[in-house]
């Protein structure tokens, strides 16, 4: 049967009260069609088998960047040609080179090497931040990805603030509503602006530390011929905003479960290992991206023809509650005895490179600040951002005890 002739649920992923609460919206549009539906924009696949199917995909599907330029009316702008430039949107021959390059930088054994970096980044954060005894954890979460990224490319860290408000202008490029899109100009030109700098400082021998960090890495790709200079300063901006929101959404919506869930919390301050449970299961259960995609030809499944042309979305970050494939989806449980997968970080050749310092950044971060951030409890409410591109909360006001670094008074 033709996607066409199908009577479809629609999922308005586009409004404020679907971004606060998408699984009722969810579980009715599965009570119509199993794993499709219509969107505002396109086609939506929400069955977590379906993602997983039709997602891992490669020759089939494209990035679909191109569409979000279009409808964000940004074509010819310096923002919209980065979109359509930077790695996500790269094919065939363009995005092995430019993986190939940065592959090996991003590996486990790579994230493991960088776990006291960013041990050192979050316990810094916390002196700051902890003896407040109240703050938006939002914001304060915000810091550790960015400060993070500067140290391993050796960006001067009075680069932060502003890079931090770039940052968050960029977060809302996929949301599909045009009213950002001065922002996200601004915010773009801004940090290609700051890259050029600092690759001319590099080239001209300033660096704050002698070890040799990532952009001596990607300088040398340059000099060997496998980036072109435009090509590295589109990495490094796609690193700052890729690297900066799903870490920092992420761990904000975990801190969010674990103040409903103040035993696991505890826990995460015992045992490091576990950390990683709860970051794994998190990931399950509500995770930031909804990946966009192109049908470059038809495309069969289960039946149902999709046809050349065609926008999928595949909003992973709620594909884990699909009660077909996840036994008692809505129960938040670290220790579930039968694990899922998740797609939290995507499939296929663009799943995202830099899984393994997110998953190393968000459980050392996990553990240092159950640690020293006690008892927390919610002094307000928190909004939600759109759920088209990178779903995530809007503050999350917090008051605590603090505790002190014991391995620092010990040490």
């Amino acid at each position: 049967m033709m996607l066409s002739e199908l009577d479809l649920p629609y999922l308005p992923m586009e409004d404020a009260a679907f971004a606060r609460a998408p699984y009722p919206y969810l579980e009715a549009a599965r009570q119509k069609h199993p794993w499709l539906a219509r969107g505002a924009f396109g086609y939506v696949v929400h069955g977590y088998k379906a993602i997983q199917d039709i997602l891992r995909q490669d020759g089939p599907l494209q990035s679909s960047y191109d569409g979000i330029v279009e409808t964000m009316g940004a074509r010819d702008t310096p923002w919209g040609d980065w979109t359509l430039r930077h790695l996500l949107s790269a094919r065939h021959e363009q995005h092995a080179r430019i993986r190939n390059v940065l592959a090996p930088k991003f590996t486990p054994r790579q994230a493991n090497e960088n776990r006291a970096l960013m041990r050192q980044v979050i316990a810094d954060l916390l002196d700051e931040w902890a003896p407040r005894g109240a703050f938006d954890f939002e914001e304060f979460a915000s810091y550790f990805p960015i400060t993070v990224m500067c140290t391993m490319i050796g960006a001067p860290p009075a680069a932060i603030p502003a890079l931090r408000a770039s940052l968050e202008a960029l977060g809302l490029s996929a949301s599909m509503q045009r009213e950002h899109v001065p922002a996200l100009q601004r915010a773009f030109v801004h940090i290609d602006g700051f890259a050029q700098e600092l690759v001319a400082a590099r080239r001209a021998g300033a660096r704050l530390r002698p070890q040799r960090d990532l952009l001596d890495d990607l300088l040398e790709a340059v000099d060997a011929g496998g980036l072109t200079a435009r090509e590295l300063y589109d990495l490094l901006v796609f690193l700052f905003v890729a690297g900066f929101d799903t870490s920092k959404n992420m761990l904000t919506i975990i801190m969010s479960l674990l103040l409903d869930h103040p035993g696991n919390y505890a826990r995460c301050a015992e045992d490091h290992g576990y950390c990683r449970l709860v970051m794994e299961e998190a990931l399950r259960y509500c995770s930031p991206a909804t990946i966009p995609r192109t049908a470059m030809q038809d495309i069969m499944y289960r039946g149902v023809t999709i046809p050349r042309g065609t926008t999928l979305f595949f909003p992973v970050s709620i594909a884990g509650r699909d009660p077909e494939y996840v036994s008692d989806p809505d129960r938040f449980d670290p220790q579930r005895a039968k694990r899922v997968p998740h797609m939290a970080f995507g499939m296929g050749e663009h799943i995202c490179l830099g899984q393994f310092i997110a998953r190393a950044q968000i459980q050392e971060g996990l553990h240092l600040i159950a640690r020293r951030l006690k008892a927390p409890r919610r002094t307000g409410v928190s909004a939600w951002r759109p759920f088209y591109g990178v779903w995530g909360m809007r503050g999350l006001p917090i008051a605590f005890t603090p505790a002190y670094d014991l391995a620092k008074e010990t040490g």
